[in-house]
């Protein structure tokens, strides 16, 4: 049983759900700061979209900078994850339920997709920190299906506008050291849904 993050060696890959990109480089620099290794990883839209969120340059520059590390970014980087057992846990956050429909169906025609099969070889913790705006619909057999499988963790989630986007879920993202300790000791924090 672990209870820190020091030392941990975790991949952290962001997805294309840009309006979260603040909370989750906050949270990196949590677990930067509690002692955790980052190996960056963003996706394709994630590293090259510029948004009204922010540039896609600018958000990779401050993964690279946050983690002190070049971030991966394509399949070719990600592939020697599991071989070279770069990682002991992966966290992707946001991830989008593209993503989580990627993972339940095993397609690997990404960076992130690449890095979690590569990871997952060695039967190691995958946390999920969902942000969709159709979390409660079209994805929410994708989702259920994740709960299922062994290895994946979810941070809790809540509805995050019920009124105007009432199947949309986005985790918490401030509990992702907690949900990152509680995966690495098998345990999905819970309640999963708020």
């Amino acid at each position: 049983m672990t209870d820190t993050l020091n030392g941990l060696r975790i991949g952290y890959a962001m997805t294309g759900s840009f309006c979260t990109f603040e909370r989750s480089f906050e949270q990196a620099v949590c677990l930067r700061e509690a002692g955790a290794e980052l190996i960056p990883i963003m996706s394709e839209n994630a590293a090259l979209t510029d948004t009204r969120f922010g540039k896609g340059a600018e958000n990779l520059a401050r993964l690279r900078y946050i983690a002190g590390r070049d971030v991966i970014t394509d399949i070719s980087g990600a592939e020697p994850i599991g071989p070279k057992s770069m990682t002991d846990l992966m966290i992707i956050a946001p991830c989008t339920s593209n993503t989580a429909a990627k993972l339940t169906n095993g397609v690997t025609d990404g960076v992130v997709t690449m890095a979690v099969k590569s990871h997952l070889r060695s039967g190691k913790p995958v946390l999920l920190a969902i942000a969709s705006n159709d979390s409660l619909l079209g994805s929410a057999k994708n989702i259920g299906e994740l709960f299922n499988r062994k290895n994946y963790y979810f941070v809790p989630m809540r509805q995050d506008d019920w009124v105007k986007k009432p199947t949309s879920l986005v985790a918490e993202f401030e509990k992702i050291p907690q949900a990152a300790i509680a995966a690495m000791n098998g345990i999905q924090l819970r309640p999963i849904i708020i």
